[in-house]
């Protein structure tokens, strides 16, 4: 198996990969965040960054003949303006950190960004571009760790914005983010054959999650489901910090 996984570990991830991704396709955000925080349960989370980037990308591709009319260009390129500068940044230090090191961090930022969800913190008036840059500077940072997107999800769960708007609109932006981090990624010797032996194993497992997760998107109020998500991630970021401090 790839990364040396046992058995159990494998069958853990595969059952991660696949709710995560019918997460990803019912809300648009979280794919990237649950697999990296359950693989923190069972080997170096970090073994499995550039594969939720790669992944990510290809589930974009899947959603896109159905979000198109819905995204909002304007907030997808200021938030990539920001990004070209964190991206490079998080990824070296990315590559410095140690297994612990990285499973605290990751599994810190996660919770702190599902308390920011559940306590339904806004602005009191609409954002402009500066602020949209200096959220894409963060995520782009955060997406050394390929959990960029959780701190977009704030951001616009902050501000009023259409269901499917919201969605749409992180999808776009996930995809500039991911095709701006590999090439970091693959200066700094974190792409190996086992990353991409990973990934093509994922596929029939994203695929099917994404396709399941949006076709309940269109039937299902979204603000329960994304309740559900973030409980979820917030548990798996919990159980990541006990081990890490174990």
């Amino acid at each position: 198996m790839p990364f040396d996984l046992s058995l159990s570990a494998t069958l853990w991830m595969a059952i991660a990969v696949f709710g995560a991704a019918y997460v990803r396709g019912y809300c648009g955000f979280g794919f990237a965040a649950l697999v990296v925080s359950s693989a923190g349960l069972v080997t170096n989370p970090l073994l499995f960054v550039p594969v939720v980037i790669l992944a990510d990308m290809i589930l974009t591709i899947q959603q896109a003949r159905g979000i198109r009319a819905d995204i909002d260009w304007r907030r997808v390129l200021t938030l990539f303006a920001g990004a070209l500068l964190g991206v490079p940044l998080g990824v070296r230090a990315l590559s410095s950190l140690g297994v612990d090191t990285a499973r605290a961090i990751i599994s810190g930022y996660v919770l702190v960004m599902c308390v920011l969800l559940l306590t339904g913190w806004s602005f009191r008036r609409p954002q402009g571009a500066g602020a949209h840059v200096a959220t894409g500077v963060i995520s782009g940072l955060a997406n050394g760790a390929a959990v960029g997107g959780l701190p977009v999800a704030v951001f616009f769960a902050a501000q009023p914005m259409a269901a499917a708007t919201f969605r749409a609109t992180v999808i776009a932006y996930f995809t500039l983010l991911d095709l701006w981090t590999l090439p970091n990624m693959w200066g700094a010797d974190l792409l190996t054959r086992d990353t991409f032996a990973a990934t093509a194993l994922c596929l029939p497992l994203m695929s099917l999650g994404v396709w399941l997760g949006g076709r309940q998107f269109l039937s299902a109020a979204p603000q329960e489901f994304r309740r559900f998500a973030i409980f979820l991630l917030a548990g798996l970021a919990l159980l990541g910090l006990a081990r890490s401090l174990a």
